[in-house]
C-alpha cells in the first residue's frame, strides 16, 4: 500500500565516488553528518562515528585541523574496520590541510574524501598555491574533494571585487544579490581551477551554505543552472531544536522537491548531552517524508482531541517508533525492504479504521466512550481484535511476524 510521489525532473549532475558510495547522477541522496568530538581522541571518535554511521550516516566527516588530528586519522579508520564499520571517512581541512597532507600520507590514504573551503585555505597571494597543493594532493592519492564555500568564509578579496564592479554600474544591484553571485563564483571557480590542476569532473562536489532559508534557496537554484558538479546541500549553522529543524527542512525541502541536491546533511546544534544522531535522524525524515527514500518503516498517527483522553494511543505510537528504531540496524540485513512498511496508530473510531486500511498494519484504539477493543487491520482486512493489559507486545508480534512473511531474504 504505497502512493506513487511524482517529482520534478532531478537536477542532472556528474556521479562521485565516495570510497563504497555514489554522489550524483541516478544515486540515491546519500545522507552525511560530521562528528564533534577532538578526533585525537581516538576512543571517542571511534565510538562517535560507529554511532553515527548505525543510525544510518552513509558518510562521516572528521575535524583535521591538528598533526595529532591527522595522525589519528588512519588509527580510527583502523579500529572502525575492526569493529566491521565500514562507513567512509571525509576529513575536512581548513587553513593548513596543505601541510597536514603532506606531512601524513596515511591520514590522506585513509579518507575517502578531503573537503577544503576556498576562503580558508590561505590568505593573500599563497591562497592559489595552497589551493593547489590540496588539489595536487588529492589528485596524488586519487580522493573526490568538495570545495564548500561557507557565508561566513567566503573569500573577501573577491567579494571586494565583485562589489566594487557593481558599484560601477548605471543600476547597481542590491548588496545581498552581489554576496550570492560571490558565493556561486568562487564555488564553480574553484572547481573549474581544481579541473585545470588535474582533478576530474567526478571526483568533484561542490556546496555553497548560509544560514538563511530565502537565500540558501536563491543560492542553490542559481548554482543548478550555472553547473553540472554534484551538490552537497545542507543549511549552515541551523541552530538548536525545533528551530534548526525547521530551517533547515523548510530550507532543503524546497530544493529536493525541486530536483536540487545529491547529498544532505543537518547542520544541528546538539541540545546540552544530546546525541549527535539527532542530525541523521532529521536528515533521513526529511528525505522519507518527500518520498524520496525509505530508512524506517513509517508509523502514522493522530495528534489526539477530546474523543481521544486516553494516552493509551500515545504510548503505542512512541512505543512502536521505539520498537523500530532499536530493530532497524539489524533489520536492514535481515528483512531488505522492511524501510519501505507502512503503520499506523490510531485513537479513536472516527479516522481509526480507515486510515488503519490504508497502510500495512494498522490499530485503531478505543477513544473516550467507545468500546475497549482495538481492531487489527493487515493490508486492508481486519485479522483479528486486540483488548486488555498486553496491546503493545501483541501488536509487536503482528508486527514481527508480518516483518518475517514479507521481507525475507
Amino acid at each position: 500500500m504505497t502512493q506513487t510521489i511524482h517529482f520534478l525532473n532531478r537536477h542532472r549532475t556528474i556521479p562521485v565516488n565516495v570510497g563504497s558510495v555514489s554522489i550524483g547522477g541516478n544515486a540515491p541522496i546519500v545522507v552525511q553528518s560530521m562528528t564533534n568530538t577532538d578526533t585525537a581522541d581516538i576512543a571517542a571518535t571511534v565510538s562517535q562515528t560507529i554511532a553515527l554511521a548505525n543510525a544510518g550516516s552513509e558518510l562521516v566527516r572528521l575535524t583535521v585541523n591538528t598533526m595529532e588530528a591527522a595522525q589519528a586519522v588512519p588509527k580510527i579508520k583502523e579500529q572502525l574496520e575492526r569493529a566491521a564499520c565500514d562507513v567512509p571517512l571525509v576529513g575536512d581541512f581548513h587553513f593548513n590541510g596543505h601541510k597536514l597532507l603532506a606531512a601524513e600520507p596515511a591520514c590522506a590514504q585513509a579518507l575517502a574524501k578531503f573537503r577544503i573551503n576556498p576562503g580558508n585555505v590561505g590568505k593573500g597571494s599563497k591562497r592559489d598555491s595552497q589551493f593547489a597543493e590540496m588539489i595536487e594532493l588529492a589528485c596524488q592519492y586519487e580522493k573526490p574533494v568538495r570545495i564548500g564555500v561557507n557565508g561566513g568564509s567566503l573569500d573577501q578579496a573577491l567579494l571586494a571585487r565583485l562589489m566594487d564592479e557593481n558599484s560601477k554600474q548605471k543600476t547597481p544591484e542590491e548588496p545581498a544579490i552581489i554576496v550570492r553571485k560571490a558565493l556561486v563564483t568562487s564555488a564553480i571557480d574553484s572547481a573549474q581551477q581544481a579541473e585545470s590542476l588535474g582533478l576530474k569532473k567526478d571526483q568533484i562536489i561542490i556546496s555553497c551554505k548560509v544560514s538563511n532559508v530565502q537565500e540558501l534557496i536563491a543560492l542553490y537554484q542559481d548554482l543548478a543552472q550555472q553547473c553540472h558538479y554534484a551538490l552537497h546541500l545542507g543549511l549552515t549553522e541551523a541552530g538548536m531544536g525545533s528551530k534548526g529543524i525547521v530551517s533547515s527542512t523548510c530550507a532543503l525541502a524546497v530544493l529536493l522537491q525541486q530536483g536540487i541536491g545529491d547529498t544532505i546533511r543537518l547542520s544541528l546544534t546538539p541540545e546540552p548531552g544530546g546525541a549527535r544522531t539527532e542530525e541523521v535522524r532529521v536528515a533521513q525524515e526529511i528525505l522519507q517524508s518527500l518520498g524520496l527514500r525509505s530508512f524506517i518503516p513509517s508509523v502514522i498517527a493522530c495528534p489526539g482531541c477530546g474523543r481521544t483522553t486516553s494516552t493509551v494511543f500515545q504510548q503505542l505510537a512512541k512505543d512502536t517508533q521505539d520498537y523500530l528504531a532499536k530493530h532497524m540496524p539489524s533489520w536492514r540485513e535481515q528483512y531488505p525492504g522492511v524501510e519501505n512498511m507502512t503503520l499506523a496508530v490510531m485513537g479513536c473510531v472516527v479516522n481509526g479504521p480507515g486510515e488503519s486500511k490504508q497502510v500495512n498494519i494498522g490499530i485503531s484504539l478505543p477513544g473516550t466512550g467507545e468500546r475497549p477493543v482495538a481492531p487489527v487491520y493487515i493490508d486492508g482486512e481486519k485479522t483479528v481484535t486486540l483488548k486488555g493489559d498486553n496491546i503493545a507486545q501483541e501488536f509487536q508480534s503482528i508486527m514481527m511476524d508480518y516483518i518475517k512473511r514479507h521481507y525475507k531474504k
